[in-house]
């Protein structure tokens, strides 16, 4: 298990090996292309390739593919086909930009093609082998309530092959410090609920004792991410912002979303147009345009568009109820615009008026948003910047993704804004759209198998 923590010498062997298969599809391409490669196409090929070299370590890097653990191969294949997609469209863009026009559209598609395959196929391979050889033991310090869903979410790729035990400190206050300084233990992973004067004598012991130490964070720990050191007079202090965005990062973040949105309602016309046109067929009674009161920045309401994908007035009877995986309410045409996320075109018309941006918490219904603020204490920071078409949420969970951990990501995208970060999100988010399962409503954890957890 050693694999958890990503050092950069195994980041950069994992880059280096996927630019040398994409540099090799083209070479193999030139060869399927031609029985006597023409020296002006090899010599335009040999121009442009550091610009493709560069290119897919762009992209690669946006997409993670260096992070093989963390994935599941379905991640792994969907990154493969969304950042190569992006590759050879701007390695096409770029021989025409610098008119290297000699190195052939066919060997561009052919190599495209041929590293896709190269690249799935050695990235599996990896996976199997690099997974196989490795396993380790996680101590996890947590309370009995949070600890199923701890280790029902160590079922994911990241913890394979590992075996958890779990302490709580509440009931076990004493064997928390011998548990965390034993040499069994890989890794410690302490949940949110603990005590912070014993969160930290935990992180200093495992420390201590060489041990990586996972800390679910809270908000105090969120607020301390972007403090800024300075000093009064020869004391060192932490200045905590505010928490939003500086009246500048408004505008630079309302300029991007008004081009960007502008360009993606163009390009998206003939989509709108033929979802509409589905929408109608299967009820021509009914809307095509569902709107919805919810709130934006600073609990401003506004009116939500979304395509409508529920039979009309689904919650007449039941009042706001939160959609489920199967929801008989949801049509047929519904399920499939739900499953692409077609059914979210519209709030593009959202960001444009300034109700919303591209990239933000999502926007829900002041109904929910009073019952999720009293459970959730620090559930109304949210609010503090406009609501989302995608977000950092979105890209990390699910449709499925607890409250709490949803939030947590939220908060961390408002304290860590920046314009970077929000053309990532953006890009990331096409990798989400062709994962179905990032879209299926609520559902209850399966019971975790009493194998993975030992106490």
């Amino acid at each position: 298990m050693s694999n958890l923590v990503d050092k950069r010498a195994y980041k950069s062997v994992i880059l280096l090996v996927d630019l040398a298969l994409i540099y090799v599809s083209y070479i193999v391409a030139f060869h399927l292309r031609y029985d006597d490669i023409p020296q002006r196409n090899w010599d335009s090929f040999i121009a442009v390739s550091p610009w493709i070299l560069i290119i897919s370590l762009f992209f690669l890097s946006i997409y993670e593919m260096y992070s093989l653990s963390r994935k599941t191969v379905w991640e792994i294949i969907g990154g493969i086909f969304v950042a190569m997609t992006f590759i050879t469209f701007i390695t096409m863009s770029a021989s025409f930009l610098f008119r290297y026009f000699a190195l052939p559209r066919t060997v561009i598609v052919l190599s495209y093609g041929i590293s896709v395959l190269l690249l799935i196929l050695w990235k599996i391979i990896f996976l199997k082998i690099n997974t196989q050889s490795k396993s380790g033991r996680v101590l996890l310090i947590s309370s009995n309530a949070d600890k199923e869903k701890f280790v029902f979410q160590m079922e994911h790729p990241l913890f394979r092959n590992t075996r958890i035990s779990a302490v709580d400190p509440e009931k076990e206050y004493d064997k928390v410090l011998p548990s965390v300084e034993n040499p069994k233990y890989d890794f410690i992973l302490i949940s949110s609920g603990i005590r912070e004067n014993l969160k930290s004598q935990i992180i200093y012991h495992a420390m201590k004792h060489n041990k990586v130490i996972y800390v679910v964070p809270s908000l105090y720990d969120l607020l301390l991410a972007k403090s800024i050191i300075t000093s009064i007079d020869d004391t060192m202090v932490m200045a905590v912002k505010p928490f939003g965005l500086t009246f500048d990062e408004k505008i630079i973040k309302r300029v991007f979303d008004i081009i960007v949105a502008f360009f993606l309602l163009v390009i998206t016309l003939p989509t709108f147009l033929f979802v509409a046109l589905m929408v109608k067929l299967e009820d021509p009674r009914s809307r095509v345009i569902y709107s919805q009161s919810r709130l934006g920045e600073n609990n401003r309401e506004f009116v939500l568009y979304k395509f409508r994908s529920m039979i009309e007035d689904a919650e007449k009877d039941s009042g706001p109820v939160l959609a489920e995986k199967n929801d008989k309410r949801i049509t047929r045409v519904g399920q499939f615009i739900r499953a692409t996320r077609l059914d979210e075109l519209p709030q593009l018309l959202n960001v444009l008026k300034g109700d919303m941006s591209l990239v933000g918490p999502r926007p829900e219904r002041e109904h929910f948003i009073k019952i999720l603020s009293e459970q959730h204490k620090s559930y109304h920071y949210r609010n503090t910047v406009k609501p989302g078409l995608t977000g950092y949420a979105q890209i990390m969970g699910s449709y499925s993704t607890d409250v709490e951990d949803k939030l947590r990501f939220d908060l961390y995208y408002i304290r860590n804004y920046s314009l970077w970060l929000d053309i990532v999100i953006i890009l990331r988010t096409i990798v989400v759209l062709l994962d179905r399962t990032k879209s299926e409503g609520k559902q209850k954890k399966t019971e975790v198998p009493s194998r993975k957890l030992s106490v």
